[in-house]
């Protein structure tokens, strides 16, 4: 995998605004209940700590998920595991089995994306550089998950460290259109990657977005979220954006509806 490279450097073609924004807005931090207090239209939902059987795969766990999705609503946009950042994805031989288990709960549970993380001990850059061996596995554990995941229609979603086009190389090397990249603006801007520019680069390769800004609101840190709404739009991405937002009030739920509003407004959406 070539590194390095800056992503102006990457021919961008043209993509021509389109007017229709379909936008739903959840969160990893709090659950469907709150969600719903807080006027959300579904959450991200945890896979569960390593074992051999995920927490998220006991039939009885889902119950209860479905129980409460009937009584808020609401739905549940995606999983997560996280559980690959303490045991990678490359490393941890068990690690096939979670992505089997993840893909079918999600089936049952109607999510539509799975957040396959690399951080952590699962990072896939070491001092700057890429841990190629890493990669290698990783790429063939997920081309292998791939048309399991496509029979469930579920996407399976990359987040890392990596550039947009470093992603972009993973893709192609695993030349399934059920894995994709899972774009956190957060992590971009704190590698100093062009965020708005790595959208319109990614464009239909994103499957989900995450929205945070460290230990602040949203609109009310570093980030500058209108160019980063505007490459959204630009792209015509319809699907979740998933705020992983911290909690300065200490009122999760409060913060999250103060957060949703924000993302309401920069996209125009009632």
């Amino acid at each position: 995998m070539a590194g390095g490279a800056t992503l102006s450097q990457l021919p961008v073609e043209a993509v021509a605004p389109t007017p229709a924004v379909k936008i739903r807005i959840g969160s990893c931090r709090i659950g469907l209940e709150d969600a719903k207090e807080a006027g959300l239209d579904g959450v991200e939902i945890g896979v569960g700590n390593a074992a051999e059987k995920l927490h998220v795969a006991d039939p009885a766990v889902r119950q209860q998920y479905k129980e409460q999705m009937a009584k808020t609503g609401l739905t549940i946009s995606s999983f997560m595991m996280g559980l690959l950042n303490s045991n990678p994805l490359a490393v941890d031989p068990r690690a096939p089995a979670w992505l089997e288990q993840s893909i079918d709960a999600a089936k049952d549970l109607g999510a539509g994306v799975i957040l396959v993380a690399f951080f952590g001990k699962g990072d896939l850059l070491r001092d700057g550089q890429v841990k190629q061996a890493d990669v290698d596995v990783a790429i063939q554990r997920l081309k292998d998950a791939a048309p399991r995941a496509k029979d469930a229609g579920v996407i399976l979603a990359i987040e890392n460290t990596l550039s947009g086009r470093q992603n972009a190389e993973m893709l192609e090397r695993i030349g399934h259109p059920s894995v994709r990249v899972y774009y956190d603006v957060g992590n971009s801007t704190g590698k100093g990657y062009d965020v708005p520019a790595e959208i319109r680069f990614l464009k239909e390769r994103i499957a989900c977005i995450h929205f945070k800004d460290r230990d602040r609101y949203l609109g009310e840190g570093l980030i500058q979220f209108e160019p980063i709404a505007a490459a959204i739009k630009a792209i015509g991405y319809q699907g979740w954006i998933v705020m992983e937002t911290a909690n300065p009030s200490g009122n999760a739920m409060a913060d999250a509806k103060r957060n949703a509003a924000f993302i309401r407004r920069l996209f125009g959406l009632g």
